[in-house]
């Protein structure tokens, strides 16, 4: 299942550089993923802050 960003994303962008399929995009007022490329690999979770990006 793709990962999705929650509301708790501080736009810092650490997800978006660490993304291997370039799934992740800055959004409105969020990062976003982009559920049809996501591979579900876990590493912007791993890299996120505040633990923002969650499985689906």
């Amino acid at each position: 299942m793709a990962y999705k960003i929650s509301d708790d994303c501080i736009s810092c962008g650490a997800c978006a550089g660490e993304c291997p399929v370039g799934a992740i995009a800055e959004g409105d007022g969020k990062y976003e993923i982009d559920a049809e490329a996501c591979l579900s690999c876990g590493a912007c979770a791993g890299v996120c802050p505040v633990g923002a990006p969650n499985e689906e």
